[in-house]
């Protein structure tokens, strides 16, 4: 066997072994689900909170009371959260005669337009094709997780506290470690920052998505507006895919509760909120740099979801861009940082140098 062909074979050999520990990796962290996601989102809490944190302590503010107000803000969103869903699924449930009733009325002045222009649309049809049933299904699968999170709360709180006390000592440890040269210690740093800035840009352009869809869903007198802005605010951290999943309860409540032309307004305003702030806003505050390619957000999303369920969904964004962001620290992977990238390797290069 020549030389070529034992290279071929070698390389053949190491790409079946990487394969194989992948698989043995991802197996693992699909049946240790239920202990990573409380801790994912621990972590998620942590790097949000962690620059009011240490703002705090910036300005004066003693660490421990610094971090009491934290634990406290935490708790009351948490608790709020909880009333919010617990209430709209008391709320939708009690409801859903009504919803069904308006529901049979839209169709039928659906159905008799369409028939006095001669085009044949049972109302059956239409009342089976937009089932308030299939929404409480739909709102009641996404409530539910929401709930089975907040039922760990404590535990996720916990787990955060305990991040957010040993962030001020960890890099003083990571420093001190045997071998570690400086320039490995400052790309760990940048990575880090780079998640953090990542993470808290995108949780208030989310809070803003949030905001003006709860404004706009109240203008147009929908149901449950606090709850439509909680998904926006939520599905906001999945582009493109998470906006359209976000407003399908939204214009169905309209069209149900107002009618077609009600729902076509209210479709009309998430699109213009998302376009507004996705298309706008978003680039202008986090860059080029920090996209991610449509293709691998998909692909992201129905990966994560598989591995971790519906919070993996939430997640799956963030996940996959702290990967990318991880890579582009080093020579050897930044190539697939550039293939995760939303634009092409010129720009994204230019807009990770800046």
């Amino acid at each position: 066997m020549n030389e070529s062909s034992r290279t071929a074979s070698g390389g053949a050999a190491r790409l079946a072994v990487v394969l194989a520990a992948l698989v043995i990796v991802v197996a693992g962290i699909k049946a240790a689900a239920p202990i990573l996601v409380p801790f994912l989102l621990a972590v998620f809490l942590a790097v949000i909170t962690a620059p009011f944190f240490v703002g705090l302590q910036q300005r004066g503010v003693p660490a421990p009371v610094a971090l009491l107000i934290m634990i406290l803000v935490l708790l009351v969103v948490g608790v709020v959260g909880a009333t919010l869903v617990r209430s709209t699924l008391i709320s939708f449930n009690e409801n859903l005669p009504e919803y069904e009733e308006g529901l049979a009325k839209q169709t039928q002045g659906i159905s008799d337009w369409l028939e006095k222009h001669d085009v044949s649309a049972p109302g059956d049809a239409l009342a089976d094709a937009i089932s308030p049933g299939a929404a409480m299904s739909y709102l009641g699968s996404v409530a539910a997780s929401l709930s089975g999170l907040l039922s760990q709360g404590f535990l996720i709180l916990l787990v955060t506290v305990f991040i957010l006390l040993e962030a001020a000592i960890l890099p003083a440890k990571v420093r001190g470690l045997p071998g570690l040269r400086e320039e490995s210690f400052s790309s760990m740093e940048q990575i880090v920052d780079d998640v953090r800035r990542y993470m808290s840009m995108k949780t208030l352009i989310s809070l803003l998505t949030g905001a003006l869809v709860l404004v706009w869903t109240w203008l147009m007198g929908i149901h449950y507006p606090l709850l439509l802005g909680l998904l926006a605010f939520l599905l906001n951290y999945v582009p493109n895919i998470g906006s359209f999943i976000a407003a399908i309860p939204g214009v169905l409540l309209a069209f149900i509760l107002h009618g077609a032309g009600a729902a076509g307004i209210t479709a009309g305003g998430y699109v213009v909120i998302n376009v507004v702030v996705g298309n706008a806003i978003e680039p202008r505050v986090m860059g080029r740099g920090l996209g991610l390619s449509p293709l691998v957000v998909l692909l992201s999303l129905i990966f994560w979801g598989w591995v971790l369920g519906p919070v993996g969904m939430l997640l799956s964004v963030p996940l996959t861009m702290t990967a990318k962001i991880a890579m582009e620290g080093s020579e050897e992977t930044r190539w697939i940082a550039l293939l995760l990238g939303s634009g092409p390797p010129d720009e994204e290069t230019t807009a990770l140098a800046s």
